[in-house]
């Protein structure tokens, strides 16, 4: 279904029944990364997987930031009347429910936030160069936010006063210092890392953390 939102026209799907769960996908993505666990947290929650705004089957807007992806999701929720929302964000989509709880915080119930970070400060070297060599192929601006944004302070988190279930593998291409950081600044987390994965591999095309979303959002 397409909806109009902060002047975006945004592409999602709704299924299941129950509390609203929202999806936030990462970077150049689009909500499909979430089909085979979506499936399954249908049975428990209604679920709505967002394309962000240019991105997938949204439209290509001229602008594009984090802080105006954050509000289109506001934008959403209000639009749908939605009231409190769980989300599960995964690397930008994580950076988006983020800065919705530092500014929008009364839609929130509880963030699941996948592959994390707060600035392009964060990653490894090795994650960096990767990055580099996929925008040298494509100079989407889309793609080039990675290294031109976020900018969240570690200390402004304690403002995001809900559950939150910070979520990343073993070999992110984000430094590892920085998930224990996220979960300690965050006043009502839990931390869990996947031995054996990377960046995506636990999450894209995955639905090894059903059970844990299950615990989490119940």
């Amino acid at each position: 279904m397409f909806i109009k939102v902060n002047g975006a026209r945004l592409f999602y799907e709704k299924t299941g029944a129950g509390s609203p769960l929202i999806l936030l996908h990462g970077n150049s993505e689009d909500h499909h990364i979430f089909d085979k666990i979506a499936g399954k947290l249908a049975n428990r929650f209604t679920v709505y997987a967002l394309d962000s705004r240019a991105q997938g089957e949204s439209e290509k807007t001229g602008d594009i930031s984090y802080a105006l992806m954050a509000e289109d999701v506001y934008s959403f929720i209000q639009e749908l009347g939605l009231g409190q929302v769980n989300i599960i964000g995964f690397s930008d989509g994580a950076i988006i429910a983020v800065l919705l709880g530092l500014k929008r915080l009364e839609v929130l119930n509880r963030v699941a936030l996948l592959g994390l970070n707060l600035n392009p400060q964060d990653f490894t070297d090795e994650g960096r160069e990767i990055v580099k060599s996929i925008i040298a192929k494509d100079d989407s601006p889309v793609l080039a936010l990675m290294l031109k944004e976020p900018d969240i302070q570690l200390a402004s988190l304690a403002e995001i006063k809900v559950p939150a279930l910070v979520v990343a593998g073993e070999n992110d291409i984000f430094k590892p210092k920085i998930f224990p950081a996220i979960a300690k600044a965050l006043p009502q987390a839990e931390l869990k890392i996947i031995k054996g994965h990377d960046h995506m591999s636990y999450i894209v095309d995955n639905d090894m953390l059903y059970d844990d979303f299950v615990q989490f959002f119940s």
